[in-house]
């Protein structure tokens, strides 16, 4: 990067340097890439047809990451076309504007400048509409969709094409929007000049008409002449588009109240607070409820605009696609949006929710591989082990689902307080799914020593104990192993204190529900070393704190490793894989 010239004057390449290096080390930092940006377009003065090409590739090599990264930007879409057009002229421009409405379909200002801009530079009539009729299909039901529409019947305007406004304002009366009124009261003006023909469907005529009969029923034939017969149904058809103009303005009232309360419609980096997403929930929950799918669908568009970093919208979308007849190539289509464009990868939730819906359609090697691809960047994320591991069962059985969790845990890229969880899930697997408590209880007693820092895995421990099924004859037994986990986790455990309170708080419980007559002397004298004074307390009896840690770092941050000595480390001690390589998957002992 030092002896690469971006085309400007050593100053700018100076600048243009410094800023690559600063998103190299925080390529999120959304600043930098406005400055990158506006740095790049700016050399040379600002960049023309005549610029140095190696100055226009660095312009162009900016935007294309930028827009990569965050590719709802629709402000910074019109800007890339308009420096093409400057630089090579219309087709290049028009390609920019193609790659925008591809990435953010539902902008309504983004649609109006590119079929302005394809009416300012194209001759051809039939092409420029047909655009404005895809921009209408994309953006006409925005509640705030004005802007294209005068766009659109300001080009027909110019053609001098009346027939299209007309057509044009009988679709918009009947859209909710903020400025309905003005659209209807232009098209009741036009209406007057129209044959009845165009002014209802011939169905709506056919039934004015035989209205209008009947209620004259009385008057000799040929009595009304025919000015008066269509005077008499034009104020029908009159009264009917008052009523739905009424109608629009009921509708538009109703989504009123939450489009008042949407304080950003666009996209930005910063989060949404409460407030904003409580209402784009309401505004969902109404608009499913008035049940029209193509408004429905609009909404969740415009909602995933502002809301594209909420896996909570997206999920929202799924599953009501997956609830449409027939539209699991749409739903699909979401889950990928989701994954591979705008959730972050430190949110995994809906990516796991895709593999679900992967496996759900059959194509488990997809599922899989989407397993893998959250790993890839998240190797200790313990829900995504799991979920891997359950659905290596669900399709290979338990052995399978077992050398998934051996493998995690024989990564060096896995943390420790990741594999921690992961012992207790592959004994839990033992317990539950093979009926081998035995097993299970090795798993946890071989692995013991690894993980004596890890509040999940004791607390694992000691509820596998408790919850085994016992009767009259086993009880006793049950309780010396119970007791055993207990007397483990206060001597040889490195929790806290606070945990270690916590952990024989619950072995307390179990001895006044399940505990002999002989129990309350040692419930007491547990009593006395968890809940006493400083003076009498013990809550451990040996083990040990590391010194400047806290119960919270000790809870939620990853333990640090046991330490070995070197000749420890030589013979393999060190390395708990080596109880892995003595156990097969199904738990049993080697002879």
């Amino acid at each position: 990067m030092v002896d690469y010239h971006f085309g400007g004057s050593d100053e700018e390449n100076a600048e243009l340097r410094k800023l690559e290096a600063e998103l190299g080390d925080d390529p999120d930092n959304f600043e930098t890439w406005e400055k990158l940006v506006r740095t790049a377009e700016a050399l040379e003065g600002g960049l023309n047809r005549n610029s140095n090409p190696q100055a226009i590739t660095t312009a162009r090599h900016a935007y294309d990451r930028f827009l990569a990264k965050f590719p709802l930007l629709f402000g910074y879409w019109k800007k890339y076309a308009d420096m093409e057009f400057s630089i090579t002229g219309t087709e290049a421009a028009e390609m920019v504007y193609e790659r925008g409405v591809a990435s953010i379909s539902s902008s309504v200002d983004l649609w109006t400048n590119y079929c302005g801009f394809k009416a300012e530079t194209s001759h051809d009539s039939d092409i420029i509409r047909d655009l404005f009729e895809r921009g209408a299909n994309s953006v006409g039901l925005d509640f705030l969709a004005h802007p294209f529409w005068d766009k659109y019947i300001e080009f027909e305007e110019r053609v001098e094409a009346h027939d299209k406004i007309f057509g044009i304002l009988s679709r918009i009366i009947h859209i909710p929007m903020h400025q309905y009124a003005r659209y209807f009261e232009r098209y009741r003006q036009l209406a007057q000049n129209h044959p009845l023909s165009e002014l209802a469907d011939a169905d709506i005529l056919s039934q004015f008409r035989a209205e209008l009969e009947a209620a004259s029923s009385d008057v000799p034939p040929g009595a009304k002449a025919e000015a008066e017969i269509e005077r008499d149904l034009r104020l029908r058809v009159d009264n009917y588009h008052l009523e739905v103009f009424s109608k629009t303005q009921t509708e538009t009232t109703k989504r009123w109240t939450y489009e008042s309360e949407i304080k950003r419609p666009y996209f930005h980096v910063t989060e949404l607070d409460e407030g904003q997403l409580t209402n784009w929930k309401k505004y969902l929950d109404f608009e499913e409820s008035e049940g029209t799918y193509s408004r429905i669908q609009f909404l969740y568009e415009r909602c995933l605009v502002t809301c594209a970093h909420y896996d909570e919208f997206w999920l929202r979308y799924a599953r009501w696609m997956t609830a449409q007849s027939g539209k699991e190539e749409e739903a699909r289509i979401i889950y990928q949006r989701a994954s591979c464009l705008y959730v972050p990868i430190a949110n995994p939730a809906v990516r796991l929710q895709y593999a679900y819906f992967e496996e759900m359609s059959g194509r488990t090697d997809i599922a899989k591989d989407i397993h893998h691809a959250i790993l890839f960047y998240l190797p200790s994320h313990v829900e995504t082990i799991i979920s891997l591991a359950n659905m290596s069962r669900r399709h290979g059985g338990l052995d399978a689902a077992i050398e998934i969790y051996k493998t995690q845990l024989d990564s060096p890229q896995v943390e420790m307080a990741t594999k921690a969880a992961l012992v207790a899930e592959w004994a839990r697997l033992l317990w539950k799914i093979k009926g081998a408590p035995d097993d299970a209880r090795k798993v946890f007693q071989g692995n013991q020593q690894y993980y004596l820092d890890s509040r999940p895995f004791w607390t694992s421990y000691l509820m596998f104990e408790i919850e085994q099924p016992t009767s009259s004859e086993t009880e006793s037994i049950q309780y010396e192993r119970i007791k055993k986990v207990v007397s483990d986790l206060r001597s040889k455990s490195t929790l806290f204190p606070e945990t270690v309170k916590e952990l024989v708080q619950i072995y307390m419980a179990y001895l006044l529900e399940r505990g002999t007559k002989d129990t309350a002397k040692e419930y007491m004298t547990l009593d006395r070393e968890i809940h006493g004074p400083p003076s009498v307390a013990a809550p451990r009896t040996g083990g040990s704190v590391a010194v400047g840690s806290t119960p919270d770092a000790q809870t939620h941050a990853p333990p640090t490793l046991p330490q070995f000595s070197p000749d420890q480390i030589a013979a393999g001690h060190a390395q708990p894989q080596g109880y892995y390589q003595a156990e097969p998957a199904n738990g049993t002992t080697v002879a």
